[in-house]
């Protein structure tokens, strides 16, 4: 199993692997009470990658389900060790799951423009590139500009059929 739902306690290994150096730049650090409010709510849905030995490796969430304009936000995907492949396999069984089980009509996200390695992995995958945020974000003191992206349903059957 690649994801399961994620659980009340799961959301300390949600925070170590938030707060880990590689992840600090390119993914907001809530706080034990944001995430406990999110999980326990009915608009996002957490999930976690457990390794064969059930220990965390990555974590994702999803945004919008109370919505009812069909558009679901992938909010973040944080994997703990970067650059083995996982991060492509999560992704792509988010995308699935917004189309297939959730029946999203549209997947939006934002990334730091900088983030290279993840714009790239996200228009590998299908994101189309809507424009710039400007100065979106805040980080280290300075205001960082993001970039949306999103998939639609029919590219999705498209490059799924």
């Amino acid at each position: 199993m690649l994801l399961r739902p994620a659980t009340p306690s799961d959301i300390p290994r949600i925070l170590e692997i938030e707060r880990l150096p590689v992840s600090q730049d390119f993914v907001g650090q809530w706080s034990e009470a944001h995430h406990t409010a999110n999980l326990a709510g009915s608009d996002a849905r957490y999930f976690i990658a457990p390794s064969a030995s059930g220990e965390m490796q990555a974590y994702a969430i999803l945004r919008g389900f109370e919505e009812d304009n069909r558009a679901i936000e992938l909010k973040r995907i944080v994997v703990a060790k970067p650059d083995c492949g996982l991060g492509r396999k999560i992704l792509a069984e988010l995308v699935r799951l917004s189309f297939r089980d959730f029946g999203a009509h549209r997947l939006f996200l934002d990334v730091y423009e900088d983030n290279v390695r993840a714009r790239h992995l996200y228009e590998s995958l299908g994101f189309v590139y809507e424009g710039v945020l400007r100065e979106a974000a805040l980080r280290d003191g300075k205001f960082c500009n993001l970039h949306l992206m999103s998939m639609l349903e029919s590219e999705y059957s498209a490059r799924n059929h």
